[in-house]
């Protein structure tokens, strides 16, 4: 039997029958990404005897009565986490020898739960773009089409998914990096709410591995399923251990509803700042329909919806300031005063004093509580998590010099970013789902954004639109 594809459910109840092991799983895992990974380039750095090995201790821990969450299931780990011997770069040639003496935090909880890792996936250069390339890995390309980009940061990851290289991956979501390669692959990924999973580990090689909280930036899950991504989130949530988890313990509240039909869902497909292409608005509209269909109360509008432009802008404060001040950058100029453009509010960004950012923490605060009013009258919102499907490799070295192509329209390459920052700044839940094909059959998502710490309301409704509308299908 083939198993490249089956879910991580799936291989679990098989290894629990003794219908397969973790070392024929592992074998026939491997065998795929030396087959098929030379055209992909999602296996960025591969841990095959490291993984056998694995795979045989879980065998055997099986034989003896064990039975840890993931016991016996390969999974990849976004380059960027720490794997004890193995090269942490983020793409950054000047570290292609940094080498980490310890796991990350999540690696550490995936091998105590008995996942077997196959390897680390591609990234872009310091995890900064909406592609998978860099120079000392080169570029992952997306399985539906190979002309197009997997996505970024966890481009490697999505790939890898949707190219039947393992059941589960890990990554990491500032600005889209979970959701937007999901979306372009076709496969599922959760962002946790802010601070939800330990991130100490996923840092930077110009950086010790500290338990710190970081700002906008979460670590989640990827699968192939809606209940994959809950089975590998239960794994990952949690504080550290050297921190809060020294006096806390995790708790998430179950799902508001378990019926689709007692989901009240917020529909949102277009955006002041942007246009939403037609194949996007589609998916929108796909899921819509579903939704009420299964007789979920569905709106198109509300008041409560915190302003979308002002959260675009206040994001991108956040983002950029906070990004050249691990990555510092030279100017590049600042832009007029009358320009209100996202291109001049991302510039002026650049150069944020403290209070500058302390006054726009604030603001976020105030946006944040927005939201928790709009969760009192609604369980989700459903909307695009970029304005278009997967895009042509655009390797340009200056992002700002590149555009986005939306029916025709050009924008500013980075302002696609707008859709996830709308989860992403007030730190929410959101899961990405897959919502059908363009005309061109290349895959399209969309978000399910969720509550503060709620983060199995949007799982749970992702799970019930699986099953009303389908959801991952392998590429031919």
């Amino acid at each position: 039997m083939e198993w490249s594809f089956h879910t991580a459910e799936e291989l679990i109840a098989a290894l629990r029958a003794g219908a397969v092991t973790s070392a024929e799983l592992t074998d026939e895992a491997i065998a795929r990404i030396e087959r098929e990974d030379k055209v992909i380039n999602a296996i960025c750095v591969p841990d095959f005897d490291r993984a056998r090995a694995a795979a045989r201790r879980a065998d055997q821990a099986r034989a003896r009565g064990e039975n840890r969450p993931l016991l016996g299931v390969p999974v990849t780990v976004k380059e960027s986490y720490d794997i004890a011997g193995l090269p942490t770069t983020w793409g950054m040639p000047p570290y292609r020898d940094h080498v980490p003496a310890e796991d990350a935090v999540q690696v550490s909880r995936l091998k105590a739960a008995g996942a077997v890792v196959l390897g680390k996936t591609n990234v872009p250069l310091g995890l900064q773009d909406i592609q998978s390339f860099n120079d000392i890995y080169g570029t992952t390309v997306n399985p539906w089409d190979h002309a197009r980009t997997s996505g970024g940061s966890s481009g490697g990851s999505a790939a890898a998914l949707a190219s039947g290289f393992g059941a589960l991956s890990i990554g990491s979501d500032i600005a889209g990096s979970l959701r937007t390669p999901a979306h372009f692959c076709g496969v599922y990924a959760h962002k946790p709410t802010l601070g939800l999973a330990a991130n100490r580990g996923m840092v930077a090689p110009s950086e010790p591995a500290l338990p710190v909280d970081l700002d906008l930036a979460v670590v989640g899950p990827m699968a192939r399923t809606a209940r994959d991504l809950a089975l590998l989130l239960d794994v990952m949530a949690g504080p550290d251990p050297l921190t809060r988890g020294v006096a806390h313990r995790l708790a998430l509240p179950p799902a508001r509803h378990e019926r689709l039909g007692d989901f009240r869902v917020l529909v949102i497909e277009e955006h002041p700042l942007i246009a939403t292409g037609a194949a996007v608005r589609a998916g929108v509209n796909r899921v819509a329909d579903a939704l009420v269909e299964g007789g979920a109360r569905v709106a198109r509008h509300s008041s409560l919806l915190p302003d979308p432009a002002g959260a675009a802008t206040l994001y991108m404060q956040l983002l950029i300031s906070g990004s050249v001040a691990r990555f510092p950058i030279d100017s590049l100029g600042r832009p007029s005063a009358d320009d209100e453009s996202l291109d001049a509010v991302r510039l002026r960004a650049m150069a944020f004093s403290h209070r500058e950012w302390v006054e726009a923490d604030h603001r976020r605060e105030v946006h944040r509580h927005g939201w928790r009013q709009l969760f009192a009258e609604f369980d989700a919102v459903v909307c695009p998590v970029t304005p278009t499907p997967a895009f042509p490799h655009d390797h340009r070295p200056n992002p700002m010099e590149r555009r986005i192509d939306i029916d025709g329209a050009e924008y500013p390459y980075f302002d696609q970013l707008v859709w996830a920052g709308l989860a992403t700044m007030p730190g929410l839940p959101a899961t990405a789902v897959p919502a059908g094909r363009s005309p061109e059959g290349l895959p399209v998502g969309v978000q399910l954004i969720g509550p503060m710490s709620e983060d199995r309301t949007p799982l749970r409704l992702a799970e019930l639109l699986e099953r009303q509308i389908g959801g991952f299908r392998a590429p031919k």
